[in-house]
């Protein structure tokens, strides 16, 4: 298994250094997308590869794509440099990093399956998107039927790369806030088995959230609506997978 941490960028400065630090400290080679930053985050992510050269490296997308955007070129790019496993983290140091170990742990032990993060929140997390977030999971266990997945939406996980970026190259996924649940809901389609990992979550050291209360949750509910038919079309298949189990 040879694994490699993708970690998108959007004018995380201040805080995108730490988590560098952070994830080097474990032994993870870093691919950092810079999802059209400004120049003086930009900047930052050039002198992070500068110093780690043989390390650290920048894939630069010339104009914002959104989070999911940044995902998946990271992904493309992870798999292209012979990497099996990519550990997605994000760049402004709400995830533990010193949780990695368990992650790694966990997919070296199964690297078939998708090990996903639920978040253990602390008194930062804002109360509408915490409440806002059941909303999700319920969509996500309808478009499943299943509870394995048991949050959809934390950005802290470990993807196998072949099936992940066949999926992404096969099938047009949302490119921004919705990415990290429909991502997973598709590949759970495909078949691939989730390792639910409990991990601390708080919210961002430098203040800067790019959830859009108001697009963001309209793409979200469009997602859900698409997710739902695309379940009803695959309700046998689900069904059958139950009773099989």
């Amino acid at each position: 298994m040879k694994v490699c941490a993708v970690i998108p960028v959007y004018n995380h400065g201040e805080a995108v250094g730490a988590v560098v630090k952070a994830v080097r400290g474990h032994g993870l080679p870093c691919v950092l997308v810079d999802d059209g930053s400004e120049p003086g985050c930009a900047a930052v992510l050039d002198g992070l590869a500068r110093e780690d050269s043989e390390h650290v490296e920048v894939v630069r997308l010339p104009q914002n794509e959104g989070k999911g955007g940044a995902m998946m070129a990271g992904l493309r790019a992870a798999l292209s440099r012979g990497y099996s496993h990519a550990l997605q983290i994000d760049a402004d140091g709400q995830h533990n990093a010193g949780d990695i170990p368990r992650f790694l742990a966990l997919a070296k032990a199964q690297p078939d399956m998708l090990v996903c993060g639920t978040p253990v929140y602390d008194e930062s997390v804002p109360k509408g998107r915490l409440y806002g977030r059941y909303a999700t999971h319920i969509w996500v266990w309808i478009n499943t039927l299943s509870f394995a997945i048991r949050d959809s939406m934390c950005g802290f996980r470990v993807y196998p790369l072949q099936p992940t970026v066949a999926l992404i190259d096969s099938v047009r996924i949302g490119k921004r806030m919705d990415f990290d649940v429909e991502v997973l809901v598709r590949l759970f389609w495909r078949g691939m088995r989730i390792l639910n990992q409990p991990t601390q979550v708080r919210y961002p050291t430098d203040g800067i959230s790019h959830f859009d209360v108001l697009w963001d949750n309209v793409r979200i509910s469009g997602m859900h609506a698409r997710l739902f038919f695309g379940m009803l079309g695959r309700l046998p298949v689900l069904l059958w997978r139950k009773v099989a189990r």
